[in-house]
């Protein structure tokens, strides 16, 4: 039986997933500006208040705005447009409309579990999303979570470390 905590925690899952999309698509962003605008030469130290400035531009936008910013320096995110568009419908949802939605359910077990059932359903479509646009950035989570888990399978760290514990380069 579901609890409303797990609810609540299953939510915060899902948020946290959507801003690592968010996060992701700022420094996709963000690779391209200092590309674009040539802000590693002479040295990066030179441009540092551009950067800066550029920087704080990107973490005042919103999922779409970054999704719309980004567009307009690749085409790169046209490939993945249907996993993108359902994320951010769905991260909208999350965000401006899950709890009116379900109202009542939290109330009931067989409600809570729609309502995880919902979560996880969301969270899905925000990873998705997520692992491609980490793939764009050439980094391949689904590929690092084999390694990991053939490095513990051989002995190695269980991760149980702590946040500084990194697998082998």
């Amino acid at each position: 039986m579901p609890t409303l905590d797990d609810v609540y925690q299953k939510f915060g899952m899902v948020s946290e997933a959507a801003q690592l999309l968010e996060t992701e698509l700022g420094t996709l962003l963000f690779d391209f500006g200092i590309v674009q605008e040539g802000l590693l030469m002479p040295s990066p130290e030179a441009n540092r208040a551009r950067a800066a400035e550029m920087l704080d531009g990107i973490n005042r936008q919103t999922l779409g705005q970054l999704i719309r910013s980004t567009k307009r320096r690749t085409d790169a995110l046209d490939r993945l447009e249907p996993l993108i568009g359902a994320a951010l419908e769905e991260r909208n949802r999350l965000a401006h409309q899950f709890y009116r939605q379900h109202n009542l359910r939290r109330n009931s077990d067989g409600g809570r579990s729609i309502m995880l059932d919902d979560l996880e359903s969301i969270h899905d479509t925000l990873i998705k999303a997520y692992k491609a646009v980490m793939l764009l950035s050439g980094t391949d989570l689904d590929a690092l979570v084999k390694e990991s888990m053939a490095h513990e399978n051989e002995g190695g760290s269980s991760g149980d470390e702590g946040p500084t514990t990194h697998l082998p380069i």
